[in-house]
């Protein structure tokens, strides 16, 4: 029964972790520009296993039966989500090609590429929602051995889809060498985070 807790928390941390997030969409952005890929999928991979493995232990139970807690991540996740959907509606106002060959894009700052990947896994509300509060309320029902698998489980799919996305962003770059298609990115994101924000107030 042990493995049946790994492929559940393999099961349940991709459908949670391949949705559409902001997560996702830095770590998509810097695959697509190929900045600092690796240092993104590292640090946005160890955050989620470090909430992951906190919510397993206990942490997860803890907000959901704190009112105040749980209210505060509520409202937090969608005040962060909405925010992150008007700064990609703007973008899909002001699209920017990825020109990959003659003029590629200026690099980002190594240091604000930190911060970003760490804002967007310890300081947004929703992924906390999903890794500690909804990923540790299961795992945590698991006994002995199993949470353990479980948390491993769900850590490796978290790890998977990160690597994949950011060095799987590349083979999409030619198709982002256009304006529109940033512009269409954008705009989906803007409407996912606003959809995501939405259902955590209802």
């Amino acid at each position: 029964m042990e493995s049946a807790a790994f492929i559940k928390g393999l099961g349940l941390g991709g459908g949670l972790i391949i949705a559409i997030g902001a997560q996702n969409a830095f770590i998509l952005r810097q695959g697509l520009q190929r900045q600092y890929v690796l240092t993104s999928v590292l640090i946005c991979g160890l955050c989620d296993a470090l909430l992951i493995a906190l919510g397993v232990a206990g942490v997860g139970a803890l907000i959901a039966e704190n009112p105040a807690l749980f209210a505060f991540s509520k409202w937090g996740g969608a005040a962060f989500l909405t925010w992150c959907g008007i700064r990609s509606a703007m973008a899909a106002w002001k699209p920017g090609a990825l020109m990959t060959t003659t003029a590629p894009l200026a690099p980002q700052r190594y240091a604000a590429v930190i911060a970003s990947a760490l804002a967007f896994s310890l300081l947004n509300p929703h992924a906390l929602l999903d890794t500690v509060v909804l990923l540790g309320s299961v795992g945590g029902q698991e006994i002995g051995m199993g949470r353990v698998l479980f948390a491993a489980g769900a850590i490796l799919a978290s790890s998977l889809w990160f690597i994949s996305l950011g060095f799987g962003a590349r083979f999409a770059a030619p198709l982002f060498a256009k304006p529109v298609a940033w512009r269409i990115l954008d705009s989906i994101i803007a409407v996912v985070m606003w959809g995501i924000a939405t259902s955590l107030l209802l």
